[in-house]
């Protein structure tokens, strides 16, 4: 049963029924990112997440795995026992309390123990305010960058532009955008996030701005804007979490 579940959790995310990856992106410097996490079960990696206390990691509500998973920390090539690595079982995952479906997409992962500081492994800033419309920000991870399971084994990036809200809730139409989202788009078509790369951050001024959270049926796709969890709506619940746990 066990075998079974873990294939199961595998299939789910890198068919990209709830997650996401980059397309049309770039190789991200060798440990440019020091802030990524990877989750993983039994070596795959599964979501993206953003090292934001030495203890605690952030990723997406929707990222809750229901079997035992790690979390590895410095990794650059997925696929290399690199010596920068630190790996960490999660003694508590705590989803936001109101996360449903899109909304309220926000995790909170307490590691088993403390990150060690180095040059591959440093903890990010939260955003304190919003971004605005036309703002260039970054968004990282591992996951498919061919749209067609092309899983890459390199850390990619790719830039991201913000869109307003209300632009961003016209071109989704029925799917409602919260203010707690924020929207971007690639500078092209078909360059953006979408299955296996949720749970990761974007940046904005060296800061974690966003989680990934969806996008639309095709990745990348400007018509259906990638969508993240504005943290800095969510800031006071972190906090509280760092304090509680």
């Amino acid at each position: 049963m066990e075998t079974m579940a873990v294939m199961f959790v595998l299939l789910f995310f890198m068919g990209g029924a709830a997650g996401s990856h980059i397309v049309g992106g770039r190789d991200a410097a060798p440990h440019s990112r020091p802030y990524m996490a990877s989750l993983q079960v039994r070596g795959q990696h599964i979501c993206g997440g953003a090292l934001v206390r030495e203890d605690f990691v952030l990723t997406a509500a929707h990222c809750d795995l229901p079997i035992p998973f790690t979390v590895v920390l410095g990794a650059d090539l997925l696929q290399e026992n690199e010596p920068s690595r630190q790996t960490f079982r999660v003694l508590r995952s705590i989803p936001h309390p109101n996360y449903n479906e899109l909304s309220n997409d926000i995790m909170l992962l307490k590691l088993d123990g403390r990150a060690r500081l180095t040059p591959e492994v440093q903890v990010i800033p939260l955003k304190s305010g919003t971004v605005g419309p036309a703002s260039q920000c970054i968004t990282a991870g591992w996951g498919d960058i061919g749209d067609n399971r092309t899983i890459a084994n390199r850390l990619q990036e790719v830039d991201v532009t913000i869109l307003a809200q209300r632009t961003c809730r016209q071109r989704w139409g029925n799917v409602r955008v919260l203010r707690s989202m924020v929207c971007g788009v690639g500078a092209r078509s078909f360059q953006g996030f979408c299955s296996g790369d949720s749970g990761g951050p974007m940046i904005c001024d060296g800061e974690a701005a966003g989680i990934v959270s969806f996008s639309g049926r095709r990745c990348g796709d400007p018509s259906t804007p990638d969508v993240y969890t504005r943290i800095s709506s969510f800031r006071s619940w972190i906090i509280t979490q760092f304090n509680n746990n």
